[in-house]
């Protein structure tokens, strides 16, 4: 694990190119709080000049969202998100996780307790309250992220199903996770459809469950490498590819085999596509019109772990009349990051401010931001609520399902 850290971040030379595409660094202004600030505490770590225990090591660290913005800003090819992982397993193993990281985390582990207590969330965002109670306090803003997860294109989802469409390509697994499969089945839903308009075949899997890119992003990489086996089993053979469309999720189901090192999860992982790039591959189908503003925010997972970046705007691309743009710090990380909004709250709202001055500020302020993954979803959303913006957050399949719908093709 020591060596791992070390390997990882030796090609850094203190260039400093990583500080200004640091969202922490930005926010506080602080060394320690950048890339390269943390490498140097993270190379004492591995050499055993900075005990684990150190306050101030644990500080930095912990606050570090794991975006890996600072990786493609890099010349010198640092793989900083591989260092951090082995830094943070490093220091699990040494103090054990923050107890808060530690109650969410076991929820996020077993089927039984995330499935409850997600479903009962999502009754009580239907009845409304949540959204009343949004606000910019510490409770508002929870109930603001509950109530950015609820599908606002539609009142009603629809029933139908794709017309006759293109000859099947492949056969597509879809894989469902935690968050997404209890707070936005209509994300779920969406894809299927927009999916099967474009020729694929959407095949059901039993016996999945989280990804564990929780767990691996907070340093419980056992965990993680026992939530991977499950899935790696659950989807073998089942299907060509398979389909995500959450980029937390995306990011560490690609990278199944560097953490378990087998050939069956290597196999798996080859065989993992964002939604965006199957329907980008497929064309996408053109849709009907949808005369909207629409503000693309790239989730960081999604373009900087798997390096995504013109799929979705493909799919945007593909609806008549839809007006799309980035604005200047889309490429940001937004403060979401897993349960970084949970345990690092404080930081969390620093790093969002920026992204919605951003938005307040543009001229025509968008209609919609469209971001491919639920905790960016949730995190945007209640930073609108909570500013008083008439925004909504959605996912680029439900703008282009929209579409669809319009142009007849269901």
């Amino acid at each position: 694990m020591r060596s791992g850290i070390s390997e990882a971040l030796a090609p850094c030379v203190h260039c400093g190119f990583c500080l200004p595409a640091c969202p922490t660094y930005l926010a506080t202004g602080d060394e320690s709080d950048s890339p390269r600030g943390r490498i140097l505490l993270m190379r004492a770590l591995a050499s055993g000049e900075i005990d684990p225990d150190d306050a101030a090591l644990n500080q930095h660290l912990d606050a570090c969202l794991g975006c890996r913005g600072c990786e493609p800003a890099c010349p010198s090819g640092v793989a900083y998100g591989r260092g951090l992982e082995h830094a943070r397993e490093m220091l699990a193993n040494a103090r054990g996780l923050p107890s808060a990281a530690r109650m969410v985390l076991a929820v996020f582990r077993r089927r039984e307790l995330w499935k409850p207590l997600l479903t009962a969330a999502r009754w009580f965002r239907q009845t409304g309250l949540a959204r009343r109670a949004a606000g910019a306090g510490p409770v508002g803003f929870m109930m603001g992220m509950l109530a950015a997860s609820r599908m606002t294109g539609r009142e009603k989802e629809p029933t139908v199903r794709p017309s006759t469409g293109p000859t099947v390509r492949r056969t597509v697994a879809l894989f469902r996770g935690c968050v997404m499969d209890a707070l936005f089945p209509h994300v779920h839903a969406a894809t299927r459809r927009t999916l099967q308009a474009n020729g694929y075949r959407v095949l059901e899997v039993t016996g999945q469950g989280c990804c564990g890119a929780l767990h691996d992003h907070a340093g419980g990489t056992e965990v993680a490498r026992e939530l991977a086996r499950a899935n790696v089993e659950a989807f073998a053979t089942r299907a060509d590819l398979v389909a995500v469309n959450s980029a937390g999720c995306g990011a560490i189901l690609k990278d199944y085999g560097h953490l378990l090192g087998t050939a069956d999860a290597t196999s798996f992982s080859g065989r993992v596509r964002d939604v965006t790039e199957l329907l980008a591959d497929a064309g996408p189908r053109p849709g009907g019109p949808l005369p909207l503003e629409v503000a693309y925010d790239a989730p960081c997972h999604l373009q900087h772990a798997q390096r995504v970046h013109e799929a979705p705007m493909a799919v945007l691309r593909a609806i008549q009349g839809l007006r799309v743009r980035m604005l200047p710090g889309a490429d940001r990380c937004c403060g979401s990051a897993g349960i970084f909004s949970l345990v690092q709250p404080a930081m969390s709202r620093a790093v969002l401010a920026d992204k919605i001055e951003g938005l307040r500020a543009a001229d025509p302020i968008p209609e919609v931001v469209a971001t491919g993954n639920p905790g960016c979803v949730m995190q945007i959303g209640a930073g609108v609520l909570a500013a008083g913006l008439p925004i909504r957050v959605m996912h680029p399949v439900e703008l282009l399902d929209e579409a669809y719908q319009a142009a007849g093709l269901y």
